[in-house]
């Protein structure tokens, strides 16, 4: 069976302007009905959300998914801490260099594949500010270029 392209619940432009993204790791989420019936509805924030391993387990944190709105009495805390689904040695290779000054886990996205639920959490090292102001200073250079070749081939 053909695997279906991935359709995108959720994304974090956020941690890709403060941080470096190193690694990047696919994890399964623990949740209810009413939280994939809202997600299927593209009701999820994941802008404040971050990433903490306690007990040798991994949690999301600060993950907002939206109450389903026929979901009445089933629906949970939208703010809940949720369980996410990777192997072990993925978390104890994440733990060790969590524990390096600089060093964090973020989610970048959260999406569908194959009908299950997924987020792209990432290993990440915190910029400075003045990589921050490259990236931007680069990003500004290459919509100019952009600007600039689209206006000289109209002529």
């Amino acid at each position: 069976m053909a695997s279906q392209p991935k359709k995108l619940i959720a994304n974090n432009k956020k941690a890709y302007h403060d941080y470096f993204l190193e690694e990047k790791i696919e994890a399964g989420i623990e949740l209810v009905g009413t939280e994939v019936k809202s997600l299927r509805q593209g009701k999820c924030s994941i802008k404040e959300a971050f990433i903490r391993i306690d007990n040798g387990e991994i949690f999301v944190y600060q993950m907002h998914i939206s109450p389903y709105e026929k979901g009445n009495i089933f629906n949970r805390d939208p703010l809940r801490p949720r369980k996410l689904l990777i192997h072990k040695y993925e978390i104890i290779k994440l733990e060790s260099k969590i524990k390096e000054k600089g060093y964090a886990i973020v989610p970048v996205e959260v999406y569908f594949t194959n009908g299950r639920v997924k987020l792209l959490i990432a290993l990440a090292k915190g910029k400075k500010l003045y990589d921050k102001r490259a990236d931007i200073k680069a990003k500004d250079q290459k919509r100019e270029a952009q600007r600039d070749y689209k206006i000289k081939n109209l002529r």
